[in-house]
């Protein structure tokens, strides 16, 4: 299902992702999802013992931004050839103390992110929380790079979709369905998985 439905994103914006260890190793990770689909997105992983070095993620005549609900508000006129985002995957404390580990890297932004989260394979909607590929998300709109948000979107929730479907959520996932743009986007791989029988996966 996966080859089916991957297609590389182009993206003017360098993405990097800093994820936690516990969290690498997760089916439900939007970390891994964004470095897997993403073109020229890279994953870094975080321990607290030994933390990405700067000079290993950071990248050549680009100004880093971290994208954390604590930093300033997002500058206008920014271009994204000249941007690289910084992107924190992991739960809310972790993202926190990970925060403060590279806020010398670079510029702490936040972004004005309002409705409610897509990302149904997690109990962490409330406060007006969303996943790390939601806040990227927010950032491409934000940018003007509508194209490459529309397809990372398609990705996203495919990903969700499929993730319910695994875990024998059959009716929830309907639900998601309901209102999700993979319909029009994937119906081939949405038939697909219509046919074959849940998985049971971790979370």
């Amino acid at each position: 299902m996966r080859g089916a439905a991957h297609r590389e994103i182009p993206c003017a914006l360098a993405v990097d992702v800093l994820v936690h260890k516990r969290e690498q190793w997760r089916p439900s990770s939007t970390g891994n999802l964004i470095a897997r689909t993403l073109a020229g997105a890279r994953r870094h992983i975080w321990t607290r013992q030994t933390p990405p070095a700067r000079e290993a993620v950071q990248r050549d005549e680009r100004e880093v931004w971290i994208l954390h609900p604590n930093g300033e508000p997002l500058p206008s006129a920014v271009s994204p050839e000249r941007t690289q985002v910084v992107l924190i995957d992991g739960s809310w404390r972790e993202s926190l103390e990970m925060t403060r580990s590279i806020a010398s890297w670079g510029r702490t932004v936040s972004l004005p992110m309002t409705g409610e989260s897509r990302y149904w394979l997690r109990t962490q909607q409330e406060g007006a929380r969303f996943s790390t590929v939601e806040a990227l998300l927010f950032l491409l709109r934000a940018m003007g790079l509508e194209e490459t948000r529309a397809a990372l979107e398609a990705q996203f929730e495919l990903h969700v979709y499929a993730s319910l479907r695994s875990r024998g959520a059959l009716e929830r996932a309907q639900e998601f369905l309901e209102n999700s743009p993979i319909r029009a986007a994937f119906p081939e791989v949405i038939e697909q998985l219509h046919t074959r029988r849940p998985l049971e996966t971790g979370q």
